[in-house]
């Protein structure tokens, strides 16, 4: 029985909700109504030139908020906003032509305005324009660069930016490999909730990589992640309590997380949950279903 205790490790193809949608929109999560009263709102003051507001329906017409999805419409109205030089408009009208949406895929017009957004100090531009480095999208591959924009972002407190600025202290990519410098971080990432970092926290205490090996303290950051519905935290929660590592035993508890993670695909949770299928008693699958349901109750209700 073997924990999945390597870092999460991204092909870094950026996912766009990962910074620009993150805590713009107040209207997620109202009903109809008052979502297409706040994007009709929107659009007046977008309409009198507002730039903050040509952001916010841009953001609409992205994710459907209380209008039909369109990305040409998103395009026409991040430019709008982002010819006024307003900063986030401009990294999010660079992912648009980075991802090609709404607009044919263009690297150097991404670069463009990451860059302008980037001039203005703008922490996810920075963070964007280490993305871009990493992978060699209109620009030369180049970890060292990366590194450079990555930190720029980090120390402005972006939580992405110190995740992945963790990422290359640990692998060694762009610097010499260093554990501890990864786990701080990790950490300034992980204190801001990224299940990402917690996860690789829990690694780090799991495996004694540049610090003392300690189940306690890894068990506690990957149940920061798991209650994140991070399936690779909940597999090593269940290794954790099947072996009574950190925590007292408790095969129950193991197979909860097991049928958790299992339940988003993971393979050796899967295998995990065949095995204490064959070997649990009734009475330890009947309170592993039970803590199962009330789990999922808890968190997704």
């Amino acid at each position: 029985m073997k924990s999945d205790n390597r870092f999460i490790v991204f092909a870094i193809a950026f996912c766009w909700g990962l910074v620009a949608l993150t805590g713009i929109y107040p209207g997620v999560g109202r009903c109809a109504d008052a979502q297409d009263s706040e994007a009709e709102e929107t659009r007046k003051f977008a309409e009198q030139g507002s730039a903050a507001a040509q952001f916010q329906l841009a953001g609409m017409y992205l994710t459907g908020q209380g209008i039909s999805r369109d990305y040409k419409e998103a395009v026409k109205w991040y430019l709008k906003s982002a010819e006024q030089g307003y900063a986030e408009a401009q990294n999010s009208l660079g992912w648009m032509y980075a991802n090609g949406q709404g607009v044919p895929q263009d690297y150097e017009q991404a670069l463009k305005w990451f860059l302008k957004s980037a001039g203005q100090n703008n922490a996810n531009a920075q963070f964007s324009l280490g993305v871009i480095h990493v992978k060699g999208q209109g620009v030369a591959q180049d970890s060292g660069e990366a590194m450079k924009w990555y930190l720029k972002s980090a120390e402005q407190g972006n939580a992405h930016a110190q995740f992945f600025l963790g990422q290359m202290y640990a692998a060694g990519e762009g610097v010499p490999q260093d554990f501890k410098e990864a786990m701080k971080w990790y950490l300034k990432s992980a204190e801001q909730g990224n299940a990402f970092a917690q996860f690789n926290l829990g690694s780090i205490y799991s495996e004694g990589w540049g610090v003392s090996q300690n189940h306690k303290k890894a068990i506690q950051w990957y149940l920061k992640s798991a209650e994140q519905n991070n399936a690779n935290a909940q597999f090593n929660l269940a290794v954790l309590h099947a072996k009574g590592q950190g925590v007292p035993r408790n095969d129950a508890v193991a197979y909860m997380w097991a049928n958790l993670a299992a339940a988003q695909g993971n393979d050796s949770a899967r295998k995990l949950r065949e095995e204490f299928l064959r070997h649990l008693s009734p009475e330890q699958l009947t309170e592993g279903e039970k803590l199962t349901r009330e789990w999922i109750e808890k968190n997704f209700g």
